[in-house]
């Protein structure tokens, strides 16, 4: 097993394929996480930086202890095994349901230790009363607490 698994590193060839994927990540009992992707390549075999790749994009339902749920989709998507960072291209659109917030993008980092979004592309943040644009854009992986560069648009604010 060792030969081949080193055979399929040394070509740069996944070690396994899966089409149509349809996974439910639960915690004690819980769904928290619900994933979808026409095809995923595994390279868990790189030693260095394994990593999973999702060449035909993906769509991810995130799912609070409250019940809040934030969706996170994009046309191609790569998650590093060791870091666990995934990078996320495409027309990209997370969208949290609660909040009624969408930031789109060409582009988004997201950590998913720290449950965190970035990205230096420029983007949309549509909110419920406004429509924030910019060119650079982090945020809590639910779309609260964000930070933006180089922004324009109206924002309303109460006193």
């Amino acid at each position: 097993m060792k030969e081949i698994r080193d055979i399929l590193e040394d070509k740069n060839l996944p070690i396994a394929i899966a089409e149509n994927i349809n996974l439910v990540y639960k915690d004690s009992g819980t769904v928290t996480t619900k994933m979808r992707s026409p095809l995923l390549y595994d390279f868990s075999n790189r030693k260095k930086h394994p990593y999973s790749e999702f060449p035909d994009g993906l769509y991810i339902t995130k799912i609070s202890e409250k019940g809040d749920s934030t969706s996170i989709q994009g046309d191609y998507a790569i998650s590093y095994s060791k870091t666990n960072i995934a990078e996320i291209k495409g027309d990209v659109s997370v969208v949290n349901y609660t909040k009624k917030y969408q930031l789109k993008t060409s582009q988004l980092y997201w950590d998913q230790k720290l449950h965190y979004f970035f990205s230096e592309k420029k983007f949309t943040l549509i909110t419920p009363t406004d429509s924030l644009y910019g060119t650079g854009f982090e945020s809590s992986e639910n779309l609260s607490n964000w930070h933006i560069k180089n922004n324009s648009g109206n924002l309303q604010v109460s006193d």
